[in-house]
């Protein structure tokens, strides 16, 4: 198995030297170590590690909080902060940076071993997960269909392109909206209001189809003939945590 690549980023050598021992010994590939934030952003263009040591409070103009925020958004790599200041503003201005993980010095093995650990661990089950959510928006974005998607509150998550032309409603002006202000239908021979269908499938646990003779009311006024179903979203615990609207002209 290829060894896991770590960037140290330390401005005090000892500590530096103590991390590397560590890290060395628990099977992983020290990259390199640098002593400032500019030195850190030049060695992740370079190395590309897997992960990195970042000190928070390292001298000059580039603090370790300014140079993991540079890496998050440029590189997506996870990032420990080491530090010994256990002050409440500088932990609360750490905060505002995506770090998976932090490490208080004196630092022993067991520490740096578990926290590295895990946050690879975490950075692996996040990436995965991300990637699973790109590939479901494409999909659903490619298909033919309207689709729309909820949260269990029945608020606006989801929008494809074929929704947002038949609704007249774009994802950005939707999200967050309940689904009854941007799904608005209504019975082709009765002209009576239809009840919102994700309260139906939220309530019953069950999927549905629209009665036919079925009218979308779009954002300008626009009134267009459909065909649609509605089902729940379970998670792996068998809870609902949204529901999926597809239709069709």
């Amino acid at each position: 198995m290829k060894k896991k690549k770590i960037l140290i980023v330390e401005d005090e050598k000892i500590v530096a030297l103590d991390l590397r021992a560590i890290l060395s010994s628990a099977g992983y590939n020290v990259v390199a170590e640098v002593s400032s934030g500019k030195q850190s952003v030049a060695a992740v263009q370079q190395f590309i590690p897997d992960i990195i040591l970042m000190d928070i409070a390292l001298k000059g103009s580039m603090t370790g909080i300014d140079a993991a925020k540079i890496i998050i958004e440029r590189y997506d790599i996870p990032i420990i902060f080491l530090t010994a200041n256990s002050d409440t503003s500088t932990l609360e201005h750490a905060k505002h940076v995506s770090a998976y993980g932090y490490i208080l010095k004196p630092f022993d093995e067991r520490d740096i071993r578990t926290t590295v650990e895990m946050v690879l661990y975490k950075h692996k089950t996040e990436s995965f997960a991300k990637a699973q959510r790109q590939w479901l928006e494409t999909t659903l974005r490619s298909i033919g269909d309207a689709v729309i998607a909820t949260d269990k509150k029945g608020l606006v998550t989801f929008m494809n392109i074929i929704a947002e032309q038949l609704t007249g409603w774009t994802q950005d002006e939707a999200m967050g909206k309940k689904l009854g202000e941007v799904f608005v239908i209504e019975n082709e021979d009765t002209g009576k209001r239809l009840p919102n269908p994700v309260s139906k499938v939220l309530r019953e646990r069950t999927s549905l189809s629209l009665t036919n003779h079925t009218i979308l009311i779009a954002k300008n006024g626009s009134r267009t003939f459909i065909e649609d179903s509605a089902a729940p979203i379970f998670n792996d615990a068998q809870e609902i945590t949204g529901v999926v609207l597809t239709f069709r002209d």
